[in-house]
């Protein structure tokens, strides 16, 4: 079994946490945190003589199950209960921080902060057990010395870096779902249903707005550039989604850029964002990004996974929404490589109805959902690789 390493100040049970949504072992169906609910879905991967199968509840390091001949290893624990008092920190901050003087903005500024349709606050989990892998070599200071407030106001600064890339990715839910003329989010109605798209949109950027104010208050340039490179990747990856060429749709290298630039830049370029504000090397810094970015494919590859076989009601959205907007995901990709008169129904689109039909009775033929997972489990272990490259602790305490 794989350990996280560079956790110096917290329990070895503790260590494993960030050890990228593993490997868990199960008989039932694995609870995936991709909405509101749990999401049951089982991934397996068969390879020699160990089957492995993953879900992401681990995904944020519960452990990595390995079933292996007669040996079975298993460690079970909720990553979000590390962090759980500094998450309903951080969420009390958010819904300060989104109040409007104008009271239609800002009801829908905190449409979703408000207590129980906050989502799953997986970004903040990831950033928050980040910051605690990487403030390992700070000097533990004396109780009230000078040091004390030095370390307490790193852990302030990285739960701002937290605090802003919720706001930005609620901002850019809110834009997608006027883009896509979206109904429904979180189990709830979308707020461009709710109170129009020009109020969506406004909310939005103010979001950014308020996301900007935090940035700048760290005072640091390197960072601000990071955070700079993630909204002009949202802008560019929608735009990349909107705008394709028939080739550019069947392209999986188009696919997984598009990918990086929607989904796993926020997540990289913010782990990297942690480590530069805990005074980290440029490689550990690199790693950091390494993790997130891996996170984050592997996270948008089940996400595409569960929209061709998850339900409305587990989604918290509709189901098959990609496809219903033209958009080839991952699954599709696959099965046009072993159905290559898929191609042609690809070319047309999916303003048709019928050909949403054939394009899924293919993939129902091909291997298109288990090669995504695998896909998704290579990144993964890639994630798993970059938490394990971190500097060990010296600490004789670590277990």
């Amino acid at each position: 079994m794989l350990f996280c390493r560079g956790f110096s100040r917290i329990s070895a049970t503790h260590r494993k946490s960030l050890f990228g949504f593993m490997l868990s072992r199960s008989a039932e169906p694995s609870r995936s945190l991709l909405s509101n609910q749990f999401i049951y879905s089982t991934i397996k991967v068969c390879g020699g003589r160990q089957t492995l199968s993953w879900s992401f509840p681990s995904l944020l390091g519960l452990g990595r199950h390995i079933h292996q001949s007669s040996s079975i290893v298993e460690e079970q624990l909720d990553p979000f209960s590390l962090v759980a008092d500094e998450l309903s920190l951080v969420a009390q901050r958010l819904r300060a921080m989104v109040v409007a003087e104008v009271p239609k903005l800002a009801s829908a500024a905190e449409y979703f902060f408000k207590l129980g349709v906050e989502g799953k606050r997986f970004r903040p989990t990831v950033l928050l057990l980040m910051a605690t892998a990487l403030n390992v070599h700070i000097p533990e200071p004396p109780a009230g010395g000078v040091g004390d407030t030095v370390t307490t106001d790193l852990r302030t600064r990285q739960q701002s870096i937290a605090e802003i890339s919720e706001m930005i990715h609620v901002a850019s839910l809110l834009h997608d779902d006027v883009l896509d003329d979206a109904d429904k989010r979180r189990g709830i109605g979308s707020l461009n249903a709710v109170m129009g798209n020009k109020l969506a949109v406004l909310a939005g950027d103010f979001l950014l707005s308020r996301a900007c104010v935090s940035l700048a208050a760290l005072k640091n340039t390197e960072v601000v550039s990071l955070v700079a490179n993630i909204v002009e990747h949202l802008v560019t990856g929608e735009t990349m989604q909107m705008n394709t060429s028939a080739e550019q749709r069947c392209s999986m290298e188009y696919y997984m850029q598009k990918t990086y630039y929607k989904t796993a830049s926020l997540i990289a370029n913010s782990c990297k964002a942690i480590a530069l504000l805990a005074g980290q090397t440029a490689e550990v810094a690199m790693l950091a990004f390494e993790y997130g970015r891996n996170l984050g494919l592997a996270f948008q590859l089940i996400d595409d996974v569960l929209d061709f076989t998850g339900t409305s009601a587990s989604l918290g959205k509709g189901s098959l929404s990609d496809i219903k907007h033209g958009i080839v995901t991952a699954p599709i990709l696959f099965a046009m490589e072993e159905f290559p008169q898929l191609h042609a129904v690809v070319y047309q689109g999916f303003d048709n109805p019928e050909n949403i039909d054939v394009a899924l009775e293919y993939l129902g033929k091909s291997e298109g959902i288990q090669k995504t997972r695998e896909l998704a489990m290579k990144h993964a272990n890639l994630a798993a690789a970059a938490i394990d490259s971190l500097p060990e602790s010296n600490d004789e305490k670590m277990e």
